[in-house]
């Protein structure tokens, strides 16, 4: 069950424990005992641990959105429907939320090396076979396989940043990953189409399979250890189940987990929505339509910077993260009176402007349910992990579909689901994590 005595989420927490550790240390009983050598080990190595975890962090939307631009050519090459081809896209998504589900246990018990570098030589092999895969039932197999293996970097990232750091430096390394998570799904369609320059589709996987074996030699290489014997766990299939069992009756846990996988549905819609919206109801060209989403998305990454650089150690992550959701309520909310025709019809730069604040807020709640909800989980950071992974996986998924539902000639479905998940986002915060009860 989840500790009753858990951490609280705020500010007065005392900074970082730095709980770097080497192999030695982390493979011996004794490892908490070399904690001081261990805490300055990690903070000689603090900006190649940041790359790291930033690397693995990033592959998954890479894996995603590079391929993005060689759909037609997939659909074309491998004389498959276009509607079989965008399987490709689900298999590998629906793959990296399951993933999570199943890495996350595993490195509570085995420790975070070996199920990452297990995960990201499969992720490697499975990229290959991508490459040659003949048909497109094979290649959606192999993306499966794909987001599978790809979940490990995910899910462990998050358990490792958990290991090293708590209070207020662990929000201030989520908003650094933010920096670098943001910026990956923007540069990401772009690094694809110059690779399309040069080869076909299947030079993309080969780009991403060489990307993820040099991950995995800088991961074998220079990320030590993190999780200590002593702190693993011992059981088996169902001591697992009975871990994120005893997160999920957690009502603060819980509250934090399903605020951030709303707030993340929010952001889902925007970038199954926002395309269409943009270009095709408001007349953005392909050109303003990537400048603004771009913008956006420097937006998110600012705003996620000063939550970790000036934000945290000043305010409580809580009073941060109402904030932030409150401004996605308010944006969401313009939105949605601006597209239903309420005050009559508006133009490109209001609708823009809008979804820029809502985007801005997301640097303020997604890092901040993160911290908080992994600040209580120090016995079982790993399936923590799974979970807020899994859930904002789910959930978005869920949403995505739904901005559609009208048809091609409104914007009304996009604003309305970015407004029901910001709301139901606050309600959870405040209803289920209770910030007042557990502030000093």
């Amino acid at each position: 069950m989840a500790e009753s005595g858990a951490r609280q989420g705020n500010a007065h927490i005392p900074a970082a424990r730095g709980r770097g550790r080497s192999h030695d240390e982390t493979m011996t009983p004794g490892a908490h005992s070399g904690r001081p050598a261990a805490a300055e080990a990690v903070r000689r190595t603090g900006l190649l641990v940041t790359l790291v975890l930033g690397g693995l962090t990033a592959l998954p939307p890479l894996s995603m959105d590079m391929y993005l631009p060689a759909l037609p050519a997939v659909t074309e090459s491998l004389h498959a429907p276009a509607t079989t081809v965008q399987l490709t896209l689900t298999a590998c998504l629906a793959g990296m939320a399951l993933g999570q589900i199943v890495v996350g246990p595993m490195s509570d018990r085995w420790g975070r090396r070996r199920p990452l570098l297990l995960g990201m030589t499969v992720y490697v092999v499975a990229t290959v076979i991508c490459v040659f895969a003949p048909t497109a039932e094979l290649l959606i197999g192999f993306r499966l396989i794909q987001g599978l293996a790809g979940a490990a970097g995910i899910v462990i990232a998050r358990a490792v940043v958990r290991d090293l750091y708590d209070g207020v430096e662990m929000a201030r390394f989520f908003s650094t990953l933010m920096l670098i998570s943001g910026v990956a799904p923007v540069v990401a369609p772009l690094i694809g189409g110059q690779v399309l320059r040069f080869t076909d589709w299947r030079g993309i996987f080969a780009v991403l399979a060489v990307v993820g074996l040099l991950l995995t030699l800088v991961v074998w290489k220079w990320l030590h250890e993190t999780l200590p014997p002593g702190d693993r766990h011992t059981g088996g299939f169902g001591d697992a189940l009975r871990t994120m069992r005893g997160l999920l009756a957690d009502r603060v846990f819980a509250g934090y987990m399903i605020a951030g996988s709303l707030a993340f549905a929010a952001l889902f819609a925007y970038v199954s929505a926002s395309p269409f919206v943009m270009q095709e109801i408001y007349g953005a060209s392909p050109q303003t339509f990537s400048l603004l989403f771009g913008i956006n998305s420097v937006g998110l990454v600012v705003v996620g910077q000063i939550n970790g650089k000036l934000l945290v150690g000043r305010v409580s992550l809580d009073k941060a993260l109402a904030f932030g959701l409150s401004v996605i309520v308010l944006a969401a909310t313009a939105l949605l009176v601006m597209t239903s025709g309420i005050v009559g019809q508006v133009g490109l730069v209001p609708i823009a402007t809008a979804l820029f604040v809502l985007m801005s807020a997301m640097g303020l709640a997604m890092p901040n349910t993160n911290a908080q909800a992994l600040m209580r989980t120090k016995h079982a950071a790993g399936s923590a992990s799974a979970l807020l992974g899994t859930s904002s996986f789910l959930v978005g998924a869920v949403a995505s579909p739904l901005v559609g539902i009208a048809g091609e000639d409104t914007a009304v479905p996009m604003a309305v689901v970015q407004l029901v998940c910001g709301l139901g986002a606050l309600a959870c915060f405040l209803g289920m994590c209770r910030p007042w009860q557990r502030a000093s």
